[in-house]
């Protein structure tokens, strides 16, 4: 029996091996993530006698060279969350870490759950590149919108309130109507030092040539608007860079996050549970593959509860004698990312307002009840991962 404990962190790995009893088999040694050295490893723990099970924490995607290698030599290797290893053998007044100490940490920890272990399997190639996508996808997103707000706050200088006449989704593209308007008409200047009919006709010719949908009296509200503020920066040279500057960065990064979506797409198309997840009520071709991505293999999961535990939206028991608490925050100890996208798809349940849907009317329920806003948003995500778990997994099944 012997427990090889691995504390990983990018590019070298610490690695202890350990028997019951304490019986120190090798002393920590550093491994690099190399090709040879991982090879080195592998048949350093496979001549070792006896039954022998590795240990290393779930570090991100840091674990995944060493893991994937260990797995392809048919070594068992588990990977227990990163939260319990740091609660784990904290029974010491003298408070000590590094990458030594956390590897024979790891070793005992695998001595004694040696049992209750669970083996690692690999994640194939489609679904850790999804989620490596929606990864990217959330930080560009997050820099779109940054990026749109400096915009706005440039534009409230040169023409306030013009982001506020356009209503336009956002194209397949990935441009939005009023961004491309005010790279054409970036100062309120540009419009009314003309005629309400010139300004019309170059409004419809921008339309034209832009492909977007021409409104007369939209074309009207914008003169008027224009005719009505005073913007505090002038109109010249160093105005139109600014302005054209913000938008230039922010239309590459608009068209960056919809060839990802659509990458995206592409990708969750050729796996078995697209088209039932599709079809749920809520979820669209931009949440379908997000959800995907962040659950993974549904066949993971035990039992439904373990996908709410994973998501961290279950609100876990407080009881000590008679008392019980009642009402109970949930636990966050789940993917922050599978919490996001669970809460878009509320969102549009409650606005398309399905009335024949079943997480709708448990939504609604729950609103007529009088409940806050959070605690009804939840209720519905739980219930959504219900239905998503029985469907998916009927599924696989057929």
């Amino acid at each position: 029996m012997n427990a090889v404990g691995i504390d990983v962190s990018k590019g070298t790995s610490v690695v202890a091996i350990l028997r019951p009893f304490g019986e120190i088999v090798r002393m920590p040694f550093s491994v690099p993530h190399t090709v040879d050295e991982l090879d080195k490893l592998a048949r350093l723990i496979l001549s070792l006698d006896g039954e022998t099970r590795v240990v290393m924490e779930n570090t991100s995607h840091y674990h995944e060279p060493i893991a994937d290698a260990l797995c392809k030599a048919g070594i068992f290797v588990s990977l227990p969350n990163a939260k319990i290893m740091h609660r784990y053998g904290n029974d010491t007044i003298r408070y000590a870490k590094t990458d030594k100490l956390d590897a024979l940490k790891i070793a005992n920890y695998c001595i004694d759950k040696w049992i209750k272990l669970k083996r690692y399997q690999p994640e194939d190639e489609c679904r850790k590149t999804l989620k490596i996508y929606n990864r990217q996808l959330a930080e560009y997103t997050k820099m779109k919108s940054m990026l749109k707000n400096n915009l706005i706050s440039l534009l409230d200088q040169t023409f306030a309130g013009i982001n506020n006449q356009f209503t336009s989704p956002a194209r397949e593209d990935g441009h939005e109507k009023w961004i491309d308007f005010v790279a054409r008409f970036w100062h309120a200047d540009c419009v009314k030092t003309c005629s309400e009919a010139t300004f019309t006709q170059r409004y419809q010719i921008w339309c034209r040539k832009h492909r977007y949908n021409f409104s007369a009296l939209k074309a009207k509200n914008i003169f008027t608007l224009s005719k009505q503020i005073k913007p505090p920066l002038p109109k010249n040279e160093f105005t139109k860079i600014l302005v054209q500057q913000a938008i230039s960065q922010l239309n590459t990064l608009c068209e960056t996050t919809a060839a990802l979506k659509k990458e995206m797409n592409k990708l969750a198309c050729t796996l078995p549970e697209y088209e039932t997840v599709l079809l749920m009520h809520g979820v669209g071709k931009t949440l379908a593959p997000q959800l995907i991505a962040e659950i993974g293999d549904i066949r993971r999961f035990p039992k439904r509860t373990s996908l709410a535990c994973f998501a961290g939206i279950e609100p876990p028991e407080k009881q000590s004698g008679s008392y019980c608490q009642r009402s109970r925050r949930i636990s966050k100890q789940g993917s922050p990312h599978l919490r996001r996208v669970l809460f878009q798809i509320m969102r549009c349940v409650i606005q398309c307002k399905f009335e024949d849907e079943a997480t709708y009317q448990f939504v609604n329920r729950k609103r007529a009840e009088g409940k806050p806003y959070k605690v009804y948003m939840i209720a519905g995500c739980n219930k959504f991962l219900r239905q998503y778990y029985a469907k998916v997994n009927a599924c696989y099944a057929a």
